[in-house]
């Protein structure tokens, strides 16, 4: 299953076919016994628990080459659903998704920065009563809550950890708060992790190695994951990219941490020099939102305004030798670009991330990089914690332990 060396498998032989069927169905028992190393008795007593739990589905026959036409499985989306909450400062996102990762609901409301951590508790478990009273979901079907939010976390006490755009949640009992409200089970996990595994479990890299989901909304960070299972370090804090301090040489702002430089702020400041020092622009910043004052940036961008196009170009550039330092470092043969701040400009930072890659990677000579676009930009992290939780769930991974 692995080719990367690393020793990755799911946790239970349920799992292990499950995820088999969810990335490569529809297929039969012979190819999945021969693809999982399973004996074929064992096989058929995992997709009989399977097609009891009602997960996968017999969805017809193969063409028959002169034997007996084998029978194909395939997952049933609509067996279970998970609900993938992203706490911001500007924006919380809501989405529920099927057993496929498929968006069935989506809602956005304001951001979490000015009520009291208690009182936007009570507001999102309400905003997911009602997101699930539209569905008219059974109760039952839907297995858990995944939950995730910028800057350090403690995942085994549930809490971030002064988090920069969310001080007054920080150490607050978030994901046993946010259960009690709610009365489900809560996943909390960081955004950019969560973005990564939305990625996988919805196919968007199904041939991948060590993949790194770089996201990009108010911040920068990267979720990695090896074969498939999230790479999280001695603390579960890995991944943070735009807290590596560079000399940027496209802008010539002074050295700092990428995120400052070359994240939306960064951005935005650094245009707004530009445009008081004279420069000729067709902008038009309003001064208050360095978010919003980003999207008119990169809108202008794909309009071909000079100053804009040099200002999201300065960005990618020194985004692009961040990540060519990762991908030398754990030779990724996968780049996913995610978050909000890719949504309009995104295509930009893609072409100039692997025009980079392609000249510079250390591995080039041996395997090319892939360098996409996420499918669901601005929803990536909301989509990713419903992901987390169907994962954790029903085909758990982890390294170093064999299925049993």
């Amino acid at each position: 299953m692995s080719h990367s060396g690393a020793s990755v498998t799911l946790r239970t032989s349920k799992g292990l076919v499950l995820d088999l069927v969810r990335s490569s169905g529809p297929i039969s028992r012979v190819e999945l016994a021969e693809r999982t190393g399973l004996t074929p008795a064992t096989m058929t007593n995992v997709v009989r628990q399977l097609l009891a739990e009602g997960l996968v589905l017999e969805t017809g026959r193969e063409r028959s080459t002169g034997g007996k036409p084998r029978v194909l499985i395939d997952v049933n989306p609509t067996a279970r659903y998970a609900i993938g909450v992203q706490l911001g400062a500007d924006s919380l996102t809501y989405v529920v998704t099927n057993l496929s990762g498929a968006i069935v609901a989506r809602l956005r409301t304001v951001g979490a920065s000015d009520a009291p951590p208690a009182e936007q508790i009570a507001r999102m478990a309400h905003d997911i009563d009602t997101l699930i009273g539209d569905l008219a979901l059974r109760s039952d079907s839907i297995i858990g809550i995944g939950l995730v939010a910028p800057g350090p976390q403690d995942l085994e006490r549930g809490v971030l950890l002064a988090p920069p755009s969310l001080p007054r949640w920080s150490d607050f009992p978030l994901r046993d708060a946010l259960g009690d409200a709610t009365g489900r089970s809560v996943l909390l996990d960081n955004d950019a992790t969560a973005a990564a595994v939305g990625e996988f479990w919805g196919g968007a890299a199904p041939d991948a190695s060590t993949m790194c989901v770089v996201y990009m909304g108010a911040g920068i960070g990267a979720g990695i994951l090896i074969d498939g299972t999230v790479y999280r370090g001695a603390s579960s804090n890995t991944g943070e990219l735009g807290q590596l301090w560079i000399a940027s040489p496209s802008s010539g702002a002074r050295a700092d941490t990428l995120e400052r430089i070359s994240g939306p702020a960064g951005v935005v400041a650094a245009t707004a020099a530009a445009i008081a020092n004279g420069s000729t622009t067709s902008l038009t910043l309003r001064g208050k939102d360095p978010f919003s004052d980003f999207t008119t940036i990169s809108t202008a961008a794909t309009l071909g305004d000079e100053l804009a196009v040099e200002s999201i170009t300065h960005s990618a550039e020194d985004l692009a030798e961040s990540i060519g330092i990762a991908a030398t470092l754990l030779d990724l043969d996968w780049v996913i670009l995610a978050g909000p701040a890719f949504a309009v400009a995104g295509s930009l930072y893609v072409g100039v991330v692997k025009e980079r890659l392609a000249r510079t990677l250390f591995a080039r000579p041996r395997h090319a990089i892939e360098v996409r676009l996420s499918t669901h930009p601005t929803d990536a992290a909301a989509v990713g914690a419903a992901a987390l939780v169907l994962q954790d769930r029903l085909a758990p991974r982890t390294f170093g332990v064999e299925p049993r």
